[in-house]
């Protein structure tokens, strides 16, 4: 067992850590407070190989795995600048149109995502489905050669920065032996956000991110034939597929959020004199932070774990869920402590700590929502039955 990270991870963490750092926190949160893209950081990690380092070499990607693209996630946020659409984008709909994509989508999209040049966004959650995909409302049917989809997508990232949205939409049922056991038939489709039918209506939220949250109303658009993703009905598999890797870059955003936050608090703590004395002397002000910097720590290897597993073509459920709880508490608790720290100056625009909490908070409900990680551990992990 050895937990020594190789010389090629250490030089992907000071490379994108380096690059980051040229544009760092006060960049991220003026781009937070106006709801803007961080459209420049994204560029020059694309041009640099970056945002698609775990596409395929055919590709144009890097032909590194999720732990190469994690890295890339937590080297970004621990610099300051967290970047909601890597879960998405990179993560999500790489990892899916690479495994389960025809040669046409993957020769379409997979350069682009690559580069950095273009974005493809995930949309399965619905306003009334919450976390029971089996409720989705959405449906695609057959029209002779085409599909047409109908129903509504809600808390959508950043359709405005895409060029097309991987849908996840009801396509049939898996008939049970009485009513209530029927399950949907899931089918994942590659929608361009111009495709007519499909209207993109801004869903306003108080927390400051760059990134936009959008309601999808599907009026009957109409795809072709070639955006179906891989066979009807197997939606089931292509979403899990990538929702472990979702929750893995998801967790290496957490744990990158709370190092910059401790960073910000040491430093702080360190030089701000009250009585005569650094007030990180005080334990009052030690001891939380040195309690933030354990569970990170902890996190971490969980993250790492967990993209383990995955590149290892080994399960990574378990793994995979336990890294996104304990980088969401770990995140949330850091952040909260940094503000704190700071007193009166944690609010502060200067000091940009109130965008991170913004993000460590919505990484405690989404991807996956921590009670529901309980429900996976309890169940999978503990064999205990099941609760819903």
């Amino acid at each position: 067992m050895d937990f020594a990270e190789t010389t090629e991870l250490q030089a992907l963490r000071k490379t994108v850590a380096d690059i980051t750092a040229r544009f760092g926190g006060a960049y991220y949160a003026r781009k937070a407070e106006a709801h803007e893209p961080c459209d420049e950081l994204w560029a020059a990690l694309g041009e640099a190989g970056f945002i698609g380092i775990n596409v395929p070499e055919e590709s144009g990607g890097g032909g590194a795995g999720l732990t190469e693209l994690a890295v890339v996630c937590e080297e970004t946020a621990a610099n300051g600048c967290p970047l909601l659409l890597l879960l998405v984008s990179a993560a999500i709909s790489a990892e899916v149109i690479s495994r389960y994509g025809s040669d046409e989508q993957k020769s379409r999209w997979l350069p682009g995502l690559a580069a950095g040049t273009s974005k493809v966004v995930f949309a399965i959650t619905e306003p009334d489905a919450g976390s029971n995909t089996h409720e989705m409302a959405t449906t695609a049917r057959r029209d002779g050669d085409d599909w047409v989809l109908s129903g509504t997508k809600y808390y959508i990232s950043g359709v405005d920065e895409a060029d097309a949205i991987l849908v996840v939409a009801r396509t049939g049922e898996d008939r049970g032996r009485a009513a209530d056991t029927n399950k949907a038939r899931l089918s994942l489709f590659v929608v361009p956000v111009d495709t007519p039918g499909l209207v993109a209506q801004p869903l306003p939220v108080s927390a400051s991110l760059p990134e936009r949250q959008f309601t999808l109303h599907f009026d009957d658009a109409r795809v072709g034939a070639d955006a179906l993703v891989g066979s009807e009905g197997e939606g089931f598999t292509q979403v899990f597929f990538g929702l472990n890797p979702e929750r893995i870059t998801g967790a290496a955003i957490g744990v990158g959020i709370a190092r910059y936050a401790l960073e910000r608090a040491a430093e702080y703590a360190r030089t701000r004199t009250v009585w005569d004395r650094p007030i990180g002397a005080h334990q009052g002000v030690a001891h939380p932070l040195a309690k933030a910097k354990i569970e990170t720590e902890l996190a971490a290897l969980m993250v790492r774990k967990a993209a383990w597993a995955h590149d290892s073509g080994l399960p990574a459920g378990e793994a995979s869920n336990m890294a996104k709880y304990a980088a969401a508490e770990a995140s949330l608790a850091a952040v909260d402590q940094a503000i704190q720290t700071h007193g009166g100056n944690g609010l502060s625009t200067e000091y940009g700590l109130v965008p991170l909490w913004g993000l460590a908070r919505l990484l405690r409900i989404a991807p996956v929502n921590r009670e529901m990680i309980l429900n996976f551990v309890a169940q999978h992990s503990l064999g205990l039955p099941r609760s819903y």
